[in-house]
């Protein structure tokens, strides 16, 4: 557990218009719009055609340092499909995520978990597949590696039963992860720095979806942690 409390908003987004995703990098086909002010995003290419090429992350630009609280709405729109979040996400040598020295990235998922780059990722809304949906849960990973490090059961409904938004929470503070959802506690885990290798600190923040799950995005809140 951590001792620590919000402090300052370093960053904060509505994710109402394309000018305020201005400089947001896509990996992948991914299609955004902004019905009611919030951030759509969905699949450009057909995952019944194109498979793992279908899925897309969408990377904010910033790098954000160790020991912070990461906040945001959530709206699940359409099913199947899974949503995850990357953190602390940089190259395997420190090298910022966007550095032309890594490998190019298009969505695909193992690019992400056993390439060249270093990231958390949490998964949430795991809809995707039959047994994903038929008990539900919410993993943290820690990569390169793809080493399923927590598990935490998921209270996302259905989105034809959903009632959002769903404000997340997930605070990096140090070796120490926690997850809630509407105050919820999901999970919370510790790195021992050994097991899966060193502590991460800072890096970047980017969403991802896999096909063809339509889902929205709002008010997305960075803060220091004291």
């Amino acid at each position: 557990m951590s001792n620590a409390r919000e402090g300052d908003v370093i960053y904060r987004n509505s994710l109402s218009s394309g000018g305020e995703v201005r400089g947001w990098v896509m990996e992948g086909r991914g299609k955004i719009s902004f019905p009611e002010g919030r951030l759509h995003m969905e699949n450009e290419l057909d995952p019944e055609r194109y498979e793992d090429d279908a899925h897309f992350v969408y990377w904010c630009p910033e790098i954000f340092p160790d020991e912070i609280m990461i906040q945001w709405d959530f709206y699940p729109v359409r099913e199947p499909g899974l949503c995850m979040i990357f953190f602390a996400a940089c190259g395997l040598h420190g090298e910022d995520l966007f550095d032309p020295r890594l490998a190019k990235r298009s969505g695909r998922y193992p690019e992400y978990h056993s390439g060249d780059i270093n990231a958390l990722h949490l998964s949430y809304f795991r809809h995707k597949h039959d047994n994903e949906r038929a008990f539900r849960t919410c993993n943290l990973r820690k990569s390169r590696g793809f080493h399923l490090v927590k598990e935490g059961a998921d209270p996302l409904p259905p989105a034809d039963d959903a009632m959002p938004p769903y404000r997340m929470k997930l605070i990096k503070d140090r070796a120490y992860v926690h997850f809630s959802i509407n105050g919820l506690s999901i999970l919370e885990w510790k790195d021992d720095g050994r097991r899966f290798g060193p502590v991460y600190g800072g890096g970047k923040i980017g969403f991802r979806q896999m096909a063809p799950l339509v889902a929205a995005y709002a008010n997305l809140e960075v803060r220091r942690l004291v």
